[in-house]
């Protein structure tokens, strides 16, 4: 079944913008202010923050109306495009160098991770459409799930609880929960081990920890 966007440009802003479709903003002018406040703010206060700072930086993403779970350990070198789409449960990490483009909303679970450089794409372009406009789509990250350094996902792909993506790895299509993916595009190579998590019983089994 096709992806469905949460976003068509096409939809919200009007042709009569400009005569050449590909000059017309992708976003409201209100969305487009949010963006150059955050940005400052980012370069001010978010980029030259110690690194340790982390609830200071978890205080400026929830000041441009981030929902952050307690624990949250977002570096001073990730990048997130919109706080207002994103929905964090506790102890999310995001590494420095790490990217989350959310023009929609993005959902990560508990534990979920973030590596260095990792990239992830919520938008594309209608490239069918002469007018290419800009398409957005709601994405979600399980818990304890893993997407490592340089790693990519595509838009509209989902990634389940305990997946890890490996380096540099691209995945286009949604992962499986507890699956290990490799490659570009990614396909699945193994299982991974689950570990006992702190709400479920040691009947379960053992496995590796969180990756950190």
């Amino acid at each position: 079944m096709a992806k469905q966007a949460s976003y068509n440009a096409a939809e919200h802003i009007s042709a009569d913008t400009a005569e050449d479709a590909y000059l017309r903003p992708a976003f409201s002018f209100e969305t487009r202010l949010r963006r150059m406040f955050w940005n400052l703010c980012w370069l001010l206060l978010y980029r030259l923050s110690p690194r340790p700072f982390h609830a200071w930086r978890t205080l400026l993403l929830r000041a441009f109306g981030a929902k952050m779970g307690p624990n949250c350990h977002f570096y001073p070198g990730s990048k997130v495009w919109a706080p207002w789409n994103l929905i964090c449960a506790d102890q999310v990490t995001a590494a420095d160098g790490a990217e989350i483009y959310n023009p929609a909303p993005m959902r990560f679970g508990s534990h979920m991770i973030v590596s260095q450089d990792a990239y992830l794409c919520g938008a594309t372009h209608d490239f069918d459409d002469p007018a290419f406009p800009l398409l957005a789509y709601e994405m979600s990250f399980g818990a304890y799930s893993w997407v490592c350094a340089r790693a990519s996902v595509a838009p509209g792909v989902n990634v389940g609880e305990g997946a890890v993506l490996g380096l540099a790895s691209v995945a286009t299509r949604n992962l499986e929960p507890w699956g290990v993916y490799a490659g570009a595009p990614a396909v699945k190579v193994k299982e991974r081990k689950r570990p006992v998590l702190p709400d479920e019983p040691a009947a379960l089994g053992t496995g590796v920890h969180t990756p950190s």
